[in-house]
């Protein structure tokens, strides 16, 4: 998994640990019971998730792949016409 870089970016790291705060205000909000900071917290995870793209649109995301141009190419060339038996 580490080989594809998955999340190790500034943009996923931003956005998870937001996120992460959103559901620890959350689950403390259960506790004691208030909706209000229920809704929050939510708030703030949904935050997270906006931060973390916007991070990503900016360039602080993962880099696009340069063979990815190549793969669809790749992809649609090694489909094989099968008949299929009934």
């Amino acid at each position: 998994m580490s080989a594809a870089a998955h999340g190790h970016t500034p943009a996923a790291w931003t956005g998870v640990t937001i996120a992460f705060i959103g559901f620890t205000v959350s689950g403390v909000a259960m506790i004691i019971p208030s909706v209000l900071l229920v809704w929050a917290g939510l708030v703030v995870v949904l935050l997270g998730g906006v931060v973390g793209k916007a991070m990503s649109i900016a360039g602080m995301g993962r880099q696009p792949s340069p063979h990815y141009e190549d793969a669809p190419a790749a992809v649609a060339g090694n489909k094989k016409k099968t008949a299929v038996a009934a």
